[in-house]
């Protein structure tokens, strides 16, 4: 996985550069890597803040091997803690829901919202037993525009490091105001990283789309030159990408306060190693993808729109028309996505090279991934 030699074309400019050696998409080593570097000592996306929108409410994420719960404390503080109990370890809670403290269900120990170790049932005959050392296992949580990250590695940079001028970039959309309206998880036949190139280029537009969304893209813009662990690509479109080509006529309004550039197509943003997104100029959507085996990945689906949007009479109605873009599209890719696999997991397969105007955030992921595997 370390081999320079396998990774010297990957760094190059996307019009000289070549995709990640087949052996970083189906391999066991490969996901141990991954999971060793990204995920356990580095920023993870995990989705949108709102997620947990109030003091008491709690999720669950499972991902790379790791258990999470994410929560807001009574101030409103996102934390982040290992789903796991400072006694014997039991799992504490599963799914989402909203709770004034954290309950262990083995032997009822119990926490605070901020981790602390409130009570430990008969535990004073224990010589020396301080629930002042016994709290919740800590992690580092961070909102920014919207999108939460967690990091597990007390060591690790600051986020905004990590980001760069991410939120420059993304200045004109108000992306920390968006409210989730739908948030969907499945399971795809496909290394994670595939599913989070495909949705970042446009070459295969015509060729898997060609009756459904082609025809809305027009030829995107250059990448944009970013300070950050992330890549992002402004493309025009025809009338908005959020729709299916045949329901153009069912379109919301713009998100309030869109000047410019951000009224006239869409974003496509990937944030390293694995969240990415699309800033439409009346709707976002968001995906996370998470590792379960080299040829199998956990992908998290949020449909966001503006308060003013979800606040408009027959919202509820109109926005099936957005959400069946989204399943329809996805419907799409994952048949060329299980097939990509299948032919990944060639012996002979080998790095292709990158259509540099239509493919480089893909090809920034990989000059990335290279530098940091």
């Amino acid at each position: 996985m370390r081999d320079e030699l396998a990774f010297e074309n990957c760094r190059r400019s996307a019009a000289e550069a070549s995709s990640l050696p087949p052996l970083c998409y189906v391999t066991d080593d490969a996901q141990r890597a991954e999971v060793e570097r990204f995920f356990r000592h580095g920023w993870v996306g995990v989705g949108r803040s709102d997620m947990v929108a109030g003091p008491g409410a709690y999720i669950t994420l499972d991902f790379a091997g790791q258990t999470v719960l994410l929560l807001r404390d009574k101030d409103g503080q996102l934390r982040a803690y290992a789903n796991s109990c400072r006694h014997r370890g039991a799992r504490l809670v599963d799914g989402e829901g909203t709770c004034k403290g954290i309950r262990c269900p083995f032997h009822s120990w119990f926490y605070a919202l901020d981790g602390r170790l409130v009570s430990a049932p008969q535990m004073e005959a224990a010589t020396g037993f301080d629930r002042a050392d016994n709290g919740l296992i800590a992690y580092r949580a961070e909102e920014r525009a919207g999108f939460v990250f967690v990091c597990l590695d007390q060591a690790a940079g600051p986020l905004d490091d990590h980001l760069g001028d991410f939120l420059d970039l993304h200045a004109s959309w108000p992306l920390a105001k968006l409210q989730t309206v739908r948030r969907r998880a499945l399971e795809v036949d496909c290394n994670w990283k595939m599913f989070l190139e495909v949705f970042n280029e446009y070459y295969h537009l015509p060729f898997v789309h060609p009756d459904t969304i082609d025809s809305i893209y027009a030829a995107p813009d250059p990448a944009d030159q970013v300070t950050g662990a992330f890549a992002t690509q402004f493309g025009r479109t025809e009338g908005t990408g959020a729709l299916l080509e045949t329901a153009q006529d069912s379109a919301l309004p713009d998100m309030p306060g869109l000047t410019g550039q951000a009224t006239q197509g869409a974003r496509y943003t990937w944030v390293f190693p694995n969240m990415t997104f699309a800033a439409n100029k009346d709707a976002l959507w968001c995906y996370v993808a998470y590792p379960l085996a080299p040829n199998r990945c956990k992908v998290v689906q949020t449909a966001c729109f503006h308060p003013d949007t979800c606040a408009l009479p027959g919202f509820d109605t109109r926005v099936a028309a957005y959400l069946e873009r989204l399943d329809a599209a996805l419907a799409e890719d994952v048949p060329a996505l299980v097939n990509q696999q299948r032919g990944m997991e060639c012996p002979d397969a080998v790095p292709g090279r990158f259509q540099p105007d239509l493919e480089p955030n893909v090809a920034s992921f990989a000059r990335w991934y290279s530098n940091a595997i």
